[in-house]
């Protein structure tokens, strides 16, 4: 890390307590003129500290969007997230991470956008992507698998972000299948996850993350007021975007080297037991036509099971899932 990471590192760490100037100093092996140019420098990035004399610096604010700097302090990452690019707007992070997926970018990179113009969900809807409110970002993988194995890894990513928003918010999110997370019934999340494909083996993937972090109700459009929510509505608290970056990139990685490992029994096990599909009566739309029935688990493709009143099992390999709250 550099000199301004490892000081910005000792100020996160101290919990908003004033640290010495002679501590820094001595922690930093750099003199005192040097830690107040390192202060000033974390200034022009945003931070923001009340300084004392005979006591020191204290962090009082960080910057309001997601900081680089801060993101690689906390990731507990070897590759995820560990390359970032930070966009003020763009028109999707998905287009963006294509781009360097074809120019050859190795896998974990990320690209994160405050906000998206053009951000893009299931079966092409916009996705309202508004500055400052979510999580924008995409992911390159590019894991070794035939294309028929790809919506694991949309189940994957979708435990991975679930768990992590569980632990750095405690805000009781749950999975719908396949790609959608939900708080009492209410889309906080979505997951896009699309391949690159050659010879009928996946070249790459990338998986676009978008969370409404720090929503209030009157931020949405009136079309989606009925049917979203934010994790800042639901658990009455402002989120640190940052850390909540953090967590997720580092709760992804750790899965998607387990299944790597041990393949996608794990990960099923999981998503089960985060699912808020199963044991619901639920109602599936796809070009083939309508299924119900009782949604009752995962099949190894990652295919919804849907069992139908006549006690036949049908897999979902896509579709809209719906049922009554």
């Amino acid at each position: 890390m550099t000199k301004h990471e490892d000081l910005l590192h000792m100020l996160l760490h101290a919990d908003g307590k004033f640290v010495s100037g002679e501590e820094i100093s001595r922690q930093l092996s750099i003199s005192r003129t040097a830690v107040w140019k390192h202060v000033n420098k974390l200034r022009d990035m945003g931070y923001e500290f009340e300084a004392v004399s005979r006591k020191g610096y204290r962090l009082v604010t960080r910057p309001e969007s997601i900081d680089e700097t801060a993101l690689q302090l906390a990731l507990k990452t070897t590759t995820f997230g560990r390359k970032a690019i930070m966009l003020s707007s763009t028109s999707s992070t998905q287009a963006d991470v294509l781009k360097l997926a074809e120019e050859g970018e190795s896998e974990g990179a990320v690209v994160f956008a405050e906000e998206q113009t053009g951000g893009r969900g299931r079966f092409g809807r916009k996705w309202f992507s508004p500055p400052g409110k979510g999580i924008w970002m995409s992911v390159l993988l590019r894991p070794e698998l035939p294309l028929n194995h790809t919506p694991q890894l949309t189940l994957m990513t979708g435990v991975a972000v679930c768990r992590a928003i569980r632990a750095f918010t405690g805000a009781e999110a749950g999975i719908k299948w396949p790609n959608d997370l939900l708080i009492n019934d209410r889309k906080i999340c979505g997951i896009l996850l699309e391949s690159a494909v050659e010879d009928h083996e996946v070249r790459y993937c990338i998986a676009g993350i978008g969370v409404d972090v720090n929503f209030d109700l009157q931020d949405y459009p009136k079309d989606l007021q009925q049917i979203a929510t934010s994790i800042q509505i639901e658990t009455g608290q402002a989120i640190d975007r940052t850390g909540l970056a953090a967590a997720i990139l580092t709760e992804m990685e750790h899965l998607y080297f387990l299944y790597q490992k041990e393949g996608f029994g794990v990960i099923s096990t999981l998503w089960e037991a985060l699912s808020v599909s199963l044991n619901r009566q639920v109602t599936v739309t796809n070009p083939q036509g309508v299924i119900e029935g009782t949604a009752v688990g995962l099949d190894y493709s990652g295919a919804l099971v849907v069992e139908t009143q006549d006690g036949a099992r049908e897999l979902i390999i896509s579709g809209e899932v719906t049922w009554k709250s």
